[in-house]
């Protein structure tokens, strides 16, 4: 054995650094809230000292995005060659992701309606709920939904009238535009027009797009080397400010929430990977865990996307040209557990508000869950505006989503998890369905 050898053995595995990184950012925060609790030196810590660091690593995962985006789907669509194949593929992608998305949203009514989490609160409980509302915060949603498109508007929107204005504006919450759907529509005509046009030029177009993907992955290698120390920093901001107290209060929401999340991944996935993909849940499960990890540490699809696309390729063995086509298309497209989270969400705050809702405006809430299911960003907090937009529809006040506002990362963290595990899940699903079988070691 060499000593190179020698030494990857030695070498922490990295889903085993984000792991130890998220324990002890969660036990370094519950100790600083016990401690300093609302002390204006730890708040300070958090903004100046942890938060930064945090974002550095995101920012180096977010910065690869868009051309990963743009090469993986556009390589994913050339390389699949038959325009019937790549017909073929989307069909079963969307039907499969419509009716698990269904499926999720279904789960979560039927919970809420069955616990009913926003019942039976006291007024001391409803004034503290109330009372810990961020005005920014929420000001923030209210407004990104005042300034709501028309349905019509939106699918326009999905083509875009200049996709670098779209790609530079992809993260930005003000811009109004596609926005990464955009930059997506725009790189599956190029992957289209790639596979319908074979010539000398378009192969040396086709290497570029490879050499690329090639480029942006070993960025994202590298900057996936600060994970451990990002995330215990991100998640001790967390838990530093928010302590147990509103967790206590808000229990019955957060647990049903959680409960739902747990129902939709190890039952339905399990069913479908073990009827459908015909490979054990267990396996499936343990061969995806450093995404997991990572999922639950950066609470964003996007930011997940690289390394769902490495694990999908060398340890379930999805054929790229698929992975690549549905992972970074369901990385937007595919979000079960936002859907789950925003049916709830709003059922528990009408509960809660005393707002009765009927039939008809829970069926309301079910169409809007799954639609935003589908197309809301893959990134931390991209659910809030379109959950006050359904609030508004069915006549609950805006405003309640500053209730769920102190615990809505720890969900956020959870449901992205679901999310990306979803991806995952329709990759199997379509290449069994396109005669490909899988052995998980």
């Amino acid at each position: 054995m060499t000593m190179t050898e020698h030494a990857d053995k030695k070498r922490v595995a990295l889903h085993h650094q984000i792991f130890i990184g998220l324990s002890m950012g969660v036990v370094a925060g519950l100790i600083a809230n016990a401690a300093w609790g609302e002390a204006a030196g730890l708040d300070w810590l958090i903004r100046n000292v942890t938060t930064p660091i945090g974002q550095v690593f995101l920012r180096i995962i977010f910065m690869a995005v868009i051309p990963l985006v743009f090469s993986a789907l556009a390589l994913g669509v050339a390389e699949l060659g038959d325009v019937r194949q790549l017909g073929r593929i989307g069909g079963r992608t969307f039907a499969y992701t419509l009716v698990v998305t269904m499926i999720s949203v279904a789960i979560g009514l039927i919970l809420v309606n069955w616990v009913k989490p926003g019942v039976g609160l006291s007024e001391a409980e409803r004034q503290l709920l109330t009372g810990s509302l961020t005005s920014s915060t929420v000001n923030k949603a209210l407004q990104s939904a005042a300034e709501s498109k028309t349905i019509v508007q939106t699918l326009l929107d999905l083509i875009p009238k200049n996709p670098l204005a779209d790609a530079v504006g992809a993260f930005d919450e003000n811009h109004r535009g596609g926005g990464i759907l955009a930059v997506m529509v725009f790189s599956l005509f190029v992957g289209l027009a790639l596979a319908l046009v074979r010539s000398e030029r378009t192969e040396t177009f086709e290497r570029f797009l490879q050499g690329l993907y090639d480029v942006v992955m070993k960025i994202i290698q590298m900057g996936m080397r600060l994970a451990p120390v990002g995330v215990a920093c991100l998640v001790f901001g967390v838990v530093a400010r928010l302590g147990l107290d509103v967790v206590y209060i808000l229990g019955k929401y957060v647990l049903l929430v959680l409960f739902g999340l747990c129902l939709q991944m190890f039952g339905v996935y399990s069913l479908v990977l073990k009827y459908a993909v015909r490979v054990s849940p267990w396996r499936f499960f343990v061969a995806i865990r450093e995404v997991i990890l990572t999922a639950f540490s950066t609470s964003s699809s996007n930011v997940t996307l690289p390394t769902a696309l490495a694990v999908s390729e060398h340890n379930l063995g999805i054929p790229r040209r698929i992975s690549n086509f549905v992972l970074t298309l369901g990385s937007t497209a595919n979000q079960n557990g936002t859907a789950l989270y925003e049916g709830v969400t709003v059922l528990f705050l009408a509960q809660f508000f005393g707002v009765d809702l009927t039939l008809t405006q829970q069926f309301t809430v079910v169409l809007a869950s799954v639609l935003a299911g589908i197309g809301t960003a893959g990134v931390p907090g991209g659910s809030l505006p379109v959950i006050v937009l359904v609030l508004q529809s069915v006549g609950v006040p805006g405003e309640g989503i500053g209730i769920i506002l102190g615990v809505d990362r720890i969900l956020d963290m959870s449901r992205t998890v679901l999310n990306v595990t979803g991806d995952i899940t329709a990759a199997m699903y379509v290449a069994k369905k396109e005669g490909y079988s899988f052995d998980i070691k």
